[in-house]
């Protein structure tokens, strides 16, 4: 089983990638600026584009993401570091079919470390062939601070790689939501998933914490087989199905019924259905106020909106507060992406600066990541396999509750 996570952890990428992206807003490819020429000459201060923070590093900071149709959340965190510190900030992505485009990714990362102002590198996510690219990158500047997030290579193989990587802690949620769940006022926990999902050791091992934990406090677990959508009836048949279980589930075990599904596609009929027929839901599988809400709830994000948590965070509020059901539903406060990328470049930057106790201080980006959502962060270090990661960091946040 020492692998069994490893392979997971890259299963929950390509399955993130697949059915979690925000709707594009517009198509983009790689961002480029020509003023980031690997040839280009040194700039004075007073002639550098400091952004908006007017603050000049002194070096510069790489920032690598997918691109808007694929992880719009860490693009538009990429977008923002850029306003903020202009051209101090390098941007790159890695191509849209990244598993058949290795050798790209490897090449848009060895240009920003081509640089040699670049202090250190943010990638987000890890996809395959991070690790490739940063024993290039190793070759000729080992003095880069890389840190990976979201990987999706194994631990043992991203892991001697980078300085610093960056998980969600998919098994600690196993925990935390039946906990909210039960804040939430919920007796009863419904669990949707199909054959399929539950094949896959790491949701599995999930769903048996969370019914020990319900066992454990007393509530009701319901193990709930949905259609997979990737069956005959596809995605509007799982779809459906969502939308008409929910109020028969309510209606055989009460209002007070949190429910939670595996698939991505399922989150935005499983809030719809459970706002509309008085249920609870403590959190989505990929926790973020922008996965499932905005579309459940009829929200449109204008342009200039994009990216701007708080604003989506009130709209959420107001449309469950018209429907009747503040208090019971709720998420993270924040995409955990958009919270990697811009708190990652801030670690650079403070790592830069001689702030942090060595390259993994795992206090000081705690902190950081507390301060970006505005609740408590815990970072634990990774064990598999009876072997332990020191700079594998996994993840979990406290909860908004809207």
């Amino acid at each position: 089983m020492k692998r069994v996570l490893a392979m997971l952890l890259t299963l929950m990428l390509i399955l993130s990638l697949a059915g979690c992206s925000s709707a594009p807003s517009q198509e983009a490819g790689t961002p480029s600026d020509s003023s980031e020429a690997t040839n280009a000459p040194q700039e004075s201060a007073s002639s550098k584009d400091l952004g908006t923070s007017g603050v000049d590093l002194g070096f510069k900071i790489g920032v690598v993401t997918g691109t808007v149709s694929q992880g719009e959340e860490e693009y538009r965190a990429a977008e923002a570091v850029k306003r903020k510190y202009g051209e101090q900030v390098i941007l790159q992505t890695y191509p849209d079919k990244f598993m058949d485009e290795q050798e790209t990714t490897i090449s848009n990362i060895l240009s920003i470390a081509n640089d040699p102002e670049v202090k250190a590198i943010v990638i987000c996510q890890a996809v395959p062939g991070t690790s490739a690219a940063i024993d290039k990158v190793r070759e000729f500047r080992d003095d880069i601070l890389i840190l990976a997030a979201v990987p999706g290579e194994a631990p043992d193989t991203i892991s001697p790689k980078a300085d610093i990587v960056l998980q969600g802690d998919e098994l600690g949620m196993g925990t935390t939501i039946i906990e909210q769940a039960q804040k939430l006022g919920a007796t009863t926990f419904v669990h949707y998933s199909f054959p399929r999902h539950m094949s896959y050791p790491l949701l599995a091992a999930r769903r048996e914490i969370f019914k020990e934990e319900c066992e454990a406090r007393g509530m009701t677990f319901i193990d709930a087989t949905a259609p997979d959508p990737t069956g005959d009836a596809g995605v509007p048949g799982a779809q459906q199905f969502i939308l008409e279980d929910v109020p028969r589930k309510i209606a055989e075990y009460g209002e007070e019924t949190c429910f939670f599904s595996t698939n991505c596609s399922m989150q935005e009929p499983l809030i719809k259905s459970s706002l509309e027929n008085g249920g609870i839901l403590a959190q989505q599988c990929c926790p973020s106020p922008y996965h499932g809400y905005p579309g459940a709830l009829g929200i449109s994000i204008p342009e200039e909106k994009q990216g701007d948590v708080d604003y989506v965070i009130e709209q959420i509020s107001s449309k469950i507060a018209e429907k009747g059901g503040t208090g019971r539903f709720s998420t993270w406060p924040v995409p955990v992406n958009m919270m990697f990328v811009e708190s990652g470049v801030e670690y650079a930057i403070a790592y830069g600066q001689g702030k942090t106790n060595g390259k993994v201080d795992k206090a000081y980006m705690e902190k950081l990541f507390s301060d970006y959502s505005g609740v408590q962060i815990k970072l634990t270090t990774l064990e598999e396999g009876g072997t332990s990661y020191d700079n594998f960091l996994l993840l979990l946040s406290d909860y908004i509750t809207f």
